[in-house]
């Protein structure tokens, strides 16, 4: 074999984004696709030139003309296809959050370790170069030993009024950097406060200010803003540094790294996560996926995207999260 035939279950924003990616991907397939909306899995189908489509991904999982999965659900609906396409046998791209909670992460990866698929979590952050760039200088001793880290992560609020009602900034964005932030350190979280602030007043806070203590003596500190104003020229304002005894690294990943100005208006479009060019997305997504799929043709468990560290990702922001309900310090003792 030397195509992975997969098919995209959940086709909303980013699973429309993921199947882009995808058809650039020479060894993948894009082979199915599968939504509970009648009306956008006819659209997607005509958009992808896909001719198997069905409202119920069970109906995948009995295919043996399909070899994997991305799951691009809402992350409390994660557990139950993601348990079902392992258990059948199919290779598994589960999208971050991994799930709603620690015991259903769990639950996915008891359902990997007697799978004969692989199983990776799209935490897309470990294939922007800047990052990876960052943890081979980490790795290699050239700051020392970390003690400090601070992260930036904010976006326009014309984005965010619809994923506000499904899910808030910590555990929506903010686990991008705690996830880096365990990579770089292979340490883990011991403890978490955090802050929020309602400004619309929607299901969940749009701001969200996080506070880490990692078992070594590091600590760290995450923002992330929801609401930037709604003509903000750029996608994202992405910063981190990582301090050491010895040196530090600055990661920045925002405006104005590519810049254009029209008529009417300056734009500075995402050039690094999923850029598209010629119809098809690139950048890091598309990275993420051949790096899945080379995985699964090999047979291979993903050093990238282990489901472990997706979970102790979430298991420190759901932490936060409480932190921030609580207004105490929250203890993380796993």
């Amino acid at each position: 074999m030397d195509r992975i035939r997969i098919a995209v279950i959940g086709l909303g924003w980013f699973g429309e984004i993921h199947c882009e990616a995808i058809v650039g991907v020479p060894n993948l397939e894009l082979a199915a696709l599968c939504t509970r909306t009648p009306e956008r899995l006819k659209a997607m189908a005509a958009k992808f030139g896909v001719k198997k489509t069905t409202p119920d991904y069970r109906g995948l999982l009995a295919d043996p003309d399909i070899d994997a999965v991305s799951i691009v659900t809402m992350w409390d609906q994660h557990t139950e296809p993601a348990v079902a396409a392992l258990e059948a046998g199919k290779h598994v791209f589960l999208e971050k959050p991994m799930a709603s909670t620690v015991e259903d992460c769990r639950k996915i990866m008891a359902a990997a370790t007697r799978s004969k698929g692989i199983l990776q979590i799209g935490h897309i952050c470990r294939f922007n170069p800047r990052y990876r760039m960052a943890k081979q200088a980490a790795a290699e001793g050239k700051i020392g030993k970390i003690v400090a880290m601070s992260s930036r992560r904010n976006i326009p609020a014309a984005w965010t009024p619809e994923i506000l009602n499904k899910i808030g900034p910590i555990v929506g964005d903010a686990i991008h950097d705690t996830d880096l932030m365990l990579w770089f350190t292979g340490d883990r979280i011991v403890s978490a406060y955090a802050q929020t602030v309602d400004v619309r007043g929607l299901k969940y806070p749009d701001i969200g200010q996080t506070m880490y203590r990692f078992a070594g003596g590091a600590t760290a500190t995450l923002e992330t803003v929801w609401c930037m104003p709604e003509k903000t020229p750029f996608d994202i304002d992405e910063r981190m540094s990582i301090i050491g005894d010895a040196g530090i690294i600055h990661i920045q990943d925002t405006f104005p790294n590519l810049g254009i100005v029209s008529s009417d208006k300056l734009n500075s479009p995402d050039t690094t996560y999923w850029p598209m060019f010629d119809g098809m997305r690139g950048g890091a997504l598309r990275e993420e996926f051949s790096y899945f799929a080379s995985c699964a043709l090999k047979g291979e468990a993903p050093a990238i995207g282990r489901p472990e560290d997706a979970a102790a990702a979430l298991e420190a922001t759901l932490a936060a999260e409480e932190s921030a309900r609580t207004g105490e310090v929250v203890r993380i003792r796993s």
